[in-house]
């Protein structure tokens, strides 16, 4: 007699996204994975006393979204301080600043850890290139916030920070000079790259409050339908969080932590390499930095920026020290990973894969975000197995008038060509970079980009938000497509992207099931 199954789901539209796409109408799962798919006749008889029974009521299954790059606790801190991502002017993002700052001054000291016990005025997300005039918030800006308290306001990218005068005076010996923008030889409060470090050891969370905003990052995930994230970790309590989630059976997605290269050693003293760890959190990549962002005038190009002649970027690890880096990390058998977004980053890590002889195997080394690659590069990418990690919501600045245009001028249409990159044999693996942590904004740009070679079909994104997360994590045997023996990670949609193309982001998530077990469901 066949065991009655966990969870059975009838009455849907199962897209299993495996190649050729096979469509049911059920699904049964036990003790995590999938053990039966048909029609909800056959499903039916797997049903018994303690069985939950869910009617899709003709709503789209597919495999849960794999976030192949995001950075949860940012993500967290989002939904904890000031968000900036809705702000449409500098006035907008000051006034949630603002609130902010009334809201957390009873307190006076919070759990952001400065050594002074001053409580900072923090907020995360915005985006300059949607205002008018685009500008960076100043401290001039920032100033009337708070006087007595340091405020500082992150860009999306997470490249640029704006602070106040509180906040420059007292990192300001801390800081790189080439890393502090002035206009006049007066510094405007606006810091880049290596300046923005200071900035976050100093407003670093500890263990309580890393674990408050793990837990809202990831429960907001999983209303979106996420079931994995690939979270890109460096001096955080977050890798700990998550274990001790996991062994509490809290964590409502699978975690792969992408280390950063300053890890390398202890990971290696510890014994654990890339894939080691359980079936909820597994060490993944060694991470690095190459250049910048567009968005700040650091990523790394040929030819000078439009809106800035004879500027090409800066490196934020010089091509020599990063192939020294994926030497000893690759030499010691890890995946490896670097963020690489001007065309001249781009060619160097691929430069330093093909120095350490990295790319004949299986390694699955990766390049994040692939925002300008020249048709050379994304030859490479695609012959020696480089997985190209990108964010498809970047291409909200694609259009008219958008950032790229304003930076890179014709090259715009040059940016984010993922329908090249899948055509010249290239692995796609997508996530959000936390831009926001949502599919469904992704694979609407992905569908909806404004240049051929940017854009592809729903399936083909839906398989980059899904089998590409999973095998660029060595999870496709166990994720990615809807199978029989592969884990129950699914999500329901209230409607089909495939009937409505150009309105994916507007589609709701009902239903998030994780391992088998319901994780999110629309109430």
């Amino acid at each position: 007699m066949t065991d009655a199954a966990d969870l059975v789901l009838l009455d849907g539209e199962i897209h299993t996204l495996t190649d050729p796409d096979e469509t049911y109408e059920a699904l049964a799962a036990r003790d995590g994975g999938i053990v039966r798919l048909g029609s909800s006749y056959d499903v039916e008889f797997l049903v018994g006393t303690d069985t939950t029974v869910i009617d899709l009521d003709g709503r789209v299954l597919l495999p849960g979204f794999v976030d192949a790059h995001t950075h949860v606790t940012v993500a967290g801190r989002k939904l904890v301080h000031a968000d900036l991502s809705t702000a449409t002017s500098p006035e907008e993002a000051v006034d949630a600043l603002r609130e902010r700052a009334f809201e957390t001054e009873p307190d006076g000291a919070a759990a952001t850890g400065n050594a002074d016990g001053t409580e900072w005025v923090i907020g995360y997300g915005y985006d300059e290139s949607t205002w008018e005039p685009a500008r960076y918030l100043t401290r001039g800006d920032l100033d009337p916030v708070a006087d007595d308290r340091p405020v500082v306001a992150f860009r999306e990218d997470m490249h640029v920070v704006s602070v106040n005068s509180a906040a420059l005076d007292r990192f300001a010996a801390a800081i790189p000079d080439d890393c502090i923008r002035t206009t006049d030889g007066e510094p405007t409060g606006v810091l880049v790259e290596e300046g923005v470090d200071p900035i976050n050891d100093a407003i670093e969370p500890g263990l309580d409050e890393t674990r408050e905003l793990v837990e809202s990052a990831l429960n907001a995930a999983a209303e979106r339908g996420i079931t994995t994230v690939h979270d890109m970790v460096r001096r955080s309590h977050a890798p700990r969080v998550y274990r001790e989630l996991a062994a509490a059976t809290e964590l409502p997605t699978r975690v792969r932590i992408n280390y950063w290269s300053d890890h390398l050693e202890a990971l290696v003293e510890a014994g654990l390499p890339t894939n080691a760890g359980d079936e909820f959190v597994q060490v993944g990549a060694i991470k690095s930095f190459t250049d910048g962002s567009l968005g700040g005038r650091t990523a790394k190009l040929s030819t000078p920026y439009d809106d800035a002649p004879g500027e090409t970027g800066q490196w934020v690890v010089d091509p020599d020290d990063l192939a020294e880096l994926v030497a000893d990390a690759t030499g010691a058998g890890y995946q490896f990973t670097a963020h690489a977004i001007g065309d001249e980053a781009v060619d160097a890590v691929l430069d330093a894969y093909e120095i350490a002889d990295a790319t004949d195997g299986d390694e699955r080394h990766r390049i994040e975000h692939v925002e300008l690659a020249s048709d050379e590069a994304i030859d490479r990418i695609a012959d020696d197995n480089v997985i190209a990690s990108v964010q498809p919501n970047f291409l909200k600045w694609a259009g008219d008038g958008g950032l790229y245009e304003r930076r890179i001028g014709d090259r715009t249409s040059e940016t984010n060509r993922y329908r090249d990159l899948l055509d010249a044999g290239a692995r796609l693996a997508f996530g959000s970079d936390g831009m926001p942590m949502d599919p469904l904004v992704g694979l609407h740009w992905a569908v909806n980009a404004p240049a051929a070679a940017q854009r592809l079909s729903v399936t083909e994104a839906l398989r980059a938000y899904t089998s590409g997360g999973a095998v660029a994590g060595f999870d496709e045997d166990r994720l990615g497509t809807i199978e029989v023996g592969k884990r129950a990670d699914l999500v329901a949609l209230a409607d089909s992207p495939w009937d409505r193309p150009e309105s994916i982001r507007d589609i709701d998530v009902d239903l998030t099931v994780v391992d088998g077990d319901v994780v999110y469901r629309d109430p």
